[in-house]
Order: structure tokens, then sequence, then C-alpha cells
């Protein structure tokens, strides 16, 4: 166990960062932002090392996408409004969100199953794609984001397992609880 522990202290430490950040989403702090910078950056290290190159690549995405969520959270409220207020999903987007989860979805399954080595292309495309629009939805503090943030986390738990990343897995699993409690608290933040 000691040799696991010695070996996977960056699996272990970008754990300890997806909980604080969990901590900070829950309670819609802008800060959950930084805390998004921090773990994707040591998670590219873990997943590449697994070989799983969609969450490796996602987490990139996630680098980006969080400088951009503390902008908008930081600046993209109105002048009368003390911070950026969690509300419903447009219906409109609907099918921006889902055209867009499908194309990605498709792309990268095919990038991963004809370029790579990875044993697991299309669940690893399914969680990624479904990523790519819930941290969009989240950056935009819409409440269902949450509901992509159960599917992503759930798949994700099962993946992790399969490819031996135990901490991970055990990060997922607790974020897929969470991610339902969350709908209701934020629901309720409303």
């Amino acid at each position: 166990m000691k040799d696991y522990l010695l070996n996977n202290w960056l699996e272990i430490l970008g754990t300890v960062c997806g909980i604080v950040y969990l901590y900070q989403e829950l309670k819609a702090s802008i800060y959950m932002w930084v805390t998004g910078i921090i773990m994707p950056a040591i998670s590219l290290f873990v997943y590449y090392e697994a070989g799983l190159y969609a969450d490796f690549g996602i987490n990139v995405y996630y680098l980006i996408a969080a400088v951009y969520g503390f902008l908008v959270w930081q600046f993209g409220k109105k002048k009368d409004q003390k911070e950026l207020p969690i509300t419903l999903t447009p219906k409109r987007k609907y099918g921006w969100l889902a055209v867009t989860f499908v194309l990605a979805f498709i792309a990268i399954g095919f990038i991963l199953q004809t370029y790579t080595d990875s044993t697991v292309p299309w669940w690893d495309s399914f969680t990624t794609a479904l990523s790519i629009v819930g941290m969009w939805m989240l950056a935009r503090k819409w409440l269902e984001q949450w509901w992509a943030w159960v599917a992503v986390d759930a798949v994700s738990t099962i993946l992790y397992i399969y490819k031996g990343i135990y901490f991970y897995a055990a990060l997922y699993a607790l974020y897929t609880l969470i991610a339902i409690y969350g709908y209701y608290k934020w629901k309720r933040l409303m």
C-alpha cells in the first residue's frame, strides 16, 4: 500500500483538489475556478499515464474553461447584481448542446479508436464530450449542468475502476452522489 501511495501521489493530490473543488461548487463559490485550474493541471499527468487520452485532452479544456468561468462569474453579471445568478438552461440552447455533444462524441471516439492505443475509446469519448457540454453549462451557471455531471461521474467511476485509477474512481463515485445533491442545493439557491 505504501508503494501504491508513493507511486500515485499526483492522483491523491488531484483527488484532494477535486474534493475542495466540489465543496466550492456546491457553495457556488467563484473560488472553485482557481481550484479548477490546479486540479486539471495535476490530472493531465495521471490520465496520460493511464492511457486515457480523451480525459487528458478534456483537462486542457478544463484549464481554459476555468479561466473563462472565472471571468463570466466575475464580470458577466449585470451592474445591479452582486453575482451571476443561477438560472435554468434556456430552451433554445438544448439543441445546440445536443449537437455539440454528438459531434464531439463521434469526433473524439473516432480519433481515439483510429490514432491511439486506447482500450476504451468510446467510453472515454462519452465522458469527454459530455464534460465539454457540462463545463460550458456550469460557466453559464445553468442549473441543469448537474445532470450532465451525474452521467459523466457515474460512467467515469466505472471507467476508472476498470483502468485501475482507484483514488479517482472513489472521487468520481462521490462526485456522482454530490452532483445529485448539488442540483437540489442550487435549485434552492436559485
